[in-house]
């Protein structure tokens, strides 16, 4: 075999934290590279194409591109920062020989730097350490360096990654420099030590064709096509392959098109060696982790190995009055079922199995933002459906039930931190350390079992207004324990269907917090409101004042109601309770009992305390 490196590329990673700029870097790589016509105003965040990237800005799908410096092509791959999101860079990482470790010189390393550090080493990616946004207040570039190589010392997997160099950035500005006391002008500095660092992918172009599948995507007049690094061999249009799944090798297949990726765009390519990244299409059924290989030598690489969910929920069918009214796809237990496996082909962080009955699956995800996006997505695609509040995923350890653990940081103003204490220790989570800044600013570090973080991120927002910035990494299993029980109040549910009123809605709000405003369609069972105290109550929103002959001195007088409180979808997760479910239409998100008629439910809360 005739293994030789390419000198004329290069495959590289972006990894870090969330929010710690790597699509901005990405972006001014892009312009700098004068890829775009003068006349193109492509803006920012080029990268976040998807719509759910842009409105909660951050990078949810792994994404590839590329530049020419000095003659030499450099594959860039995108990775999302959130731990949630974790599925997609552990598939990409292995289309890379290199990384760039993106560290923000304020925040340093944070819980996701960790996570995504130890798959590229593990891997034997070489990095390149970035210390970005050194233009930040109270930024700590010395120290973040320091922080950085500790971390490194401690995950790496061989001496050659330990010499890694350290590149200073400010993304925004798009300059680049490896001596803070002169500062950088371009991003060249960034790009000589990519090419001096990051090794040429090693491969044989004449051997049988090995291709890793890594990523699914579709386009609209080609149909699927499959990405992924040729790691031997020669590929051209026109070619037979054979797809190699866990089942083994199948039928000869052919090629019907190849591209590569330049810049933003893809291209039509007569052929594609090792070591490059591309985009086939003609193979109908292939699934991320397969290997396409030559029909004579079918012999598979090791295939994708990707962690195990820890959050469960149910996904199933709308049972409720309104269902039907919104959806503009076809949402029967059927097309649910379709469009959840269509995920399974490119969510390889994703699990689904069936539940209880025909109408319900359960499915399993990384955390609750993976499996919220998900919600969101089909929600934006047409569909309607009920979800039951998420559950974490135990394990039987030693004969023991083990739940995962998770470290969770919090970064807020130092006036937030008593709030926050008070309200994670209300969880069962346990103080870790806490370290202050000169800018007045709090770092609380946290280890709670996962099921005291579900629906934190949403409280903590509203405890530090905004300004809080929460983030976790699953750092292992341990033993269940008893967490301080839940506290919330009951529910207001309606008690007729209709469409409530002001009138109605004025009792409401004399027992609690009301959830929805006059308009509103509402259906018996359906939660419209807070309980000021235990127990739940069944309030008529759709009440009309009564008409009669006599004129009173109030007559005329206006109905105040004090605004609704309107939840979003990860509040609605965590709101609920066992017996309630969250009610998923295109147009909006309510939230309802799993039993709708309020004598039935007091019939079934008598047989629970019989039994």
């Amino acid at each position: 075999m005739k293994t030789i490196r390419r000198e004329d590329l290069r495959n590289v990673a972006i990894i870090a934290h969330v929010d710690h700029g790597k699509t901005t870097l990405v972006d001014a790589l892009l312009k700098q590279s004068h890829v775009f016509a003068a006349h193109e105003q492509v803006g920012e965040l080029i990268m976040d194409s998807n719509v759910l990237e842009r409105e909660k800005g951050i990078t949810i799908l792994a994404k590839t591109t590329s530049i020419r410096y000095h003659g030499v092509k450099i594959n860039i791959i995108d990775t999302p920062g959130h731990a949630d999101f974790g599925g997609e860079v552990e598939r990409v990482l292995g289309m890379a020989e290199g990384c760039l470790l993106l560290v923000d010189a304020l925040e340093g390393p944070m819980p996701q730097t960790r996570v995504v550090l130890r798959q590229a080493l593990e891997l034997g990616l070489m990095p390149i350490i970035v210390i970005n946004k050194i233009d930040r207040v109270n930024a700590r570039p010395a120290e973040t360096v320091e922080a950085t190589h500790d971390l490194l010392l401690e995950l790496a997997k061989n001496a050659d990654q330990l010499s890694a160099p350290v590149i200073y950035t400010n993304a925004r500005t798009g300059t680049a420099t490896v001596d803070l006391r002169h500062p950088g002008t371009t991003l060249e500095p960034l790009l000589d030590a990519l090419l001096t660092y990051i090794p040429p992918p090693l491969g044989d172009a004449d051997g049988p064709l090995q291709l890793m599948v890594s990523n699914l995507d579709h386009d609209n007049h080609i149909g699927r096509l499959a990405i992924g690094r040729i790691t031997r061999g020669t590929l051209r249009p026109g070619q037979d392959v054979v797809r190699i799944s866990e089942a083994g090798p199948g039928q000869r297949q052919r090629i019907t098109t190849l591209l590569t990726v330049e810049a933003l765009q893809r291209r039509p390519a007569e052929s594609a060696s090792a070591g490059e990244i591309v985009y086939i299409a003609g193979l109908p059924d292939i699934a991320v982790g397969d290997t396409v290989a030559d029909p004579e030598h079918p012999e598979p690489l090791k295939r994708l190995e990707v962690s195990e969910p820890t959050l469960r929920m149910q996904f199933s069918v709308n049972q409720s009055p309104f269902a039907g009214r919104e959806a503009t796809t076809s949402s029967t237990s059927r097309q649910l079922r379709a469009r959840l496996e269509r995920e399974l082909q490119t969510n390889v962080a994703l699990k689904v199995a069936d539940g209880a009955t025909a109408d319900i699956f359960e499915v399993s995800g990384r955390g609750e933002l993976h499996l919220a996006i998900l919600i969101e997505t089909m929600r934006r695609e047409g569909y309607e459906f009920e979800v039951s509040r998420p559950a974490v995923i135990t394990r039987e350890i030693d004969g023991q039930r083990h739940e995962p653990v998770e470290e969770c940081i919090i970064d807020c103003s130092l006036d937030a931190v008593g709030a926050i204490t008070e309200a994670l220790g209300s969880r069962g989570a346990q103080l870790q350390s806490m370290r202050t800044d000169a800018g007045s600013g709090a770092r609380l570090t946290y280890m709670a079992p996962t099921r005291a973080l579900i629906g934190l991120r949403s409280l903590i927002l509203t405890l530090t207004r905004g300004t809080g910035v929460m983030s976790t990494r699953l750092v292992g299993w341990e033993r269940w324990r008893a967490l301080p029980p839940r506290t919330r109040n009951g529910v207001l549910t309606a008690s007729q269907t209709g469409m409530a009123v002001a009138y109605g809605l004025q009792g409401v709000q004399e027992r609690g917090q009301p959830f929805i405003g006059p308009g509103t369609q509402v259906y018996e069972g359906m939660i419209v409101g807070l309980n000021r105290r235990g127990g739940d109550i069944d309030v008529n929103a759709t009440k009309q004042k009564q008409k009669t002959n006599m004129r009173a001195s109030t007559e005329d007088a206006t109905v105040k109601l004090v605004p609704a409180r309107e939840l979003s979808l990860e509040e609605s997760l965590d709101f609920i309770e066992d017996d309630e479910l969250v009610e998923v239409t295109p147009k909006g998100i309510q939230m309802r009992k799993r039993v709708l008629n309020a004598g039935d439910r007091i019939k079934q809360r008598k047989r629970e305390l019989a039994s």
